[in-house]
């Protein structure tokens, strides 16, 4: 089992949010993820910050590969809008996508993951 950790989740953690405290144990037993869009959503202001040694531990971070299905990308921007859901972005479609290809749970605290797992076999963790 891998957990992929979405920039939202990061972004609560790093700001001390109790509820994201369950993350030090999956860090500690090696199960989380990422991948290099989560990185570039989140390595440029950290970097900025000048923060080099949190960038090196994110970088440390096993990485899902990203293989994008444009057709697929395509297919549940398309399910987003049939479900009246018009405000989903492509990054998260492909973060979404790229969990489902590798088999990872998502854990996120952007609400826009929760309504594509109606009709997309995308697991979240709860």
């Amino acid at each position: 089992m891998s957990y992929l950790i979405d920039s939202s989740a990061w972004v609560e953690y790093f700001k001390g949010n109790e509820k994201y405290a369950f993350l030090n144990d999956l860090i500690k037993s090696n199960t989380i993820c990422t991948n290099d869009l989560i990185l570039t959503e989140l390595l440029p202001s950290i970097i900025h910050k000048k923060e080099h040694n949190l960038a090196e531990l994110l970088n440390a971070v096993r990485k899902n590969a990203l293989f994008i299905d444009w057709l697929e990308i395509r297919n549940v921007q398309l399910l987003n809008l049939k479900h009246g859901y018009n405000n989903i972005g492509i990054p998260d479609i492909i973060i979404a996508q790229n969990c489902i290809q590798n088999e990872s749970t998502i854990i996120t605290h952007d609400k826009h993951f929760k309504p594509m797992a109606k009709y997309i076999p995308l697991k979240i963790y709860e």
